[in-house]
């Protein structure tokens, strides 16, 4: 008999790529399940990547809570209420445990599982559970994630997580470039120049072209500024995620502050050295199946001597190293 599940985690992109080994798990010990996810739209194709989730359903709540009482967000809402009526669930699990994800699953039809007032980090969404799980929650995302599933479906976490992406890798060429992403979110993330400059100047003695991320004008322009007069180093378009996994993919590693790309790097299995600043890598470290780094600490940045060591042990890990 078919299991029907539906995963609750709307965003952001990469809390989504930390779900991922926890749908693999779940495909592996419930093989009759049937996976639909909700995700906000932007992030929407994270999840569709993966074989094992059915259908991937999109809200739009960044987008409707600037215009929450228009004529098009209240239709787009309502559709999306219809949707979640008509459907019944053998389980509705939210991996998000925030009001704004309680908002979605109190629109489900289901057994409702999530974490419980002490895990939780809104302890009030643990109240609209039926069914509540105590996780840990001083440890890795994935992991995190990985047990809810497991104590949810009654298994046991085994063996390094799958993030489920080989679609996106399988017969990919290698190329001898590396993917920076010197911009993030927030500007107390941002790494100084001048140690950029020492990390471009050892990727480029070992042959590496640079290619720079950047999600906006600002981002562009800042990123320009980095590369300016040097050859063999580009600011890329904007891009769709799946463009970026593309270029992700292909990279010899990548060399990017904390975000949701840089650890969407890792998830590809792509040699990936994070920058921490404004943030503990304790909770979110990089985690994939090739080499990783994840340095720094809040208030705390790495200095360039410890990211060059570890690009150095990334490209002599790396399969036709350099």
């Amino acid at each position: 008999m078919t299991t029907r599940i539906l995963i609750v985690r709307t965003s952001s992109l990469g809390d989504l790529v930390h779900m991922l080994p926890a749908i693999s798990d779940i495909a592996r010990h419930v093989p009759d399940a049937q996976i639909d996810w909700i995700a906000e739209e932007a992030f929407a194709e994270i999840p569709s990547w993966h074989p094992a989730v059915n259908e991937v359903i999109r809200v739009a709540h960044r987008r409707w809570r600037k215009r929450w009482w228009s004529a098009a967000s209240r239709s787009e809402r309502a559709a999306l209420r219809a949707t979640l009526d008509a459907r019944h669930y053998h389980i509705v699990l939210d991996m998000q445990a925030l009001m704004k994800s309680i908002w979605l699953v109190r629109q489900t039809h289901g057994e409702r599982h999530g974490l419980d007032w002490k895990s939780a980090r809104e302890p009030l969404a643990s109240l609209f559970y039926q069914v509540r799980h105590r996780v840990a929650f001083w440890q890795p995302a994935v992991t995190r994630q990985r047990t809810l599933a497991a104590a949810t479906f009654g298994y046991t976490v085994e063996g390094p997580p799958d993030f489920g992406l080989h679609a996106l890798t399988q017969g990919v060429a290698i190329e001898d470039a590396a993917i920076i992403m010197p911009s993030a979110s927030r500007d107390d993330k941002l790494w100084p120049a001048d140690d950029w400059q020492q990390v471009f100047d050892e990727l480029q003695s070992r042959g590496l072209g640079l290619r720079l991320l950047a999600g906006n004008e600002a981002e562009h322009a800042r990123a320009q500024d980095l590369i300016a007069g040097r050859a063999h180093a580009e600011v890329l378009p904007r891009m769709s995620l799946r463009e970026v996994a593309g270029q992700l993919a292909r990279a010899r590693l990548m060399v990017g502050l904390d975000s949701g790309l840089t650890h969407l790097s890792a998830g590809l299995g792509r040699p990936t050295i994070g920058i921490y600043k404004a943030s503990t890598p304790v909770r979110t470290p990089l985690q994939g199946a090739a080499y990783t780094a994840s340095l720094g600490e809040r208030g705390r940045a790495p200095d360039a001597k410890t990211v060059l060591g570890a690009v150095a042990q990334a490209l002599a890990d790396a399969p036709g190293s350099l």
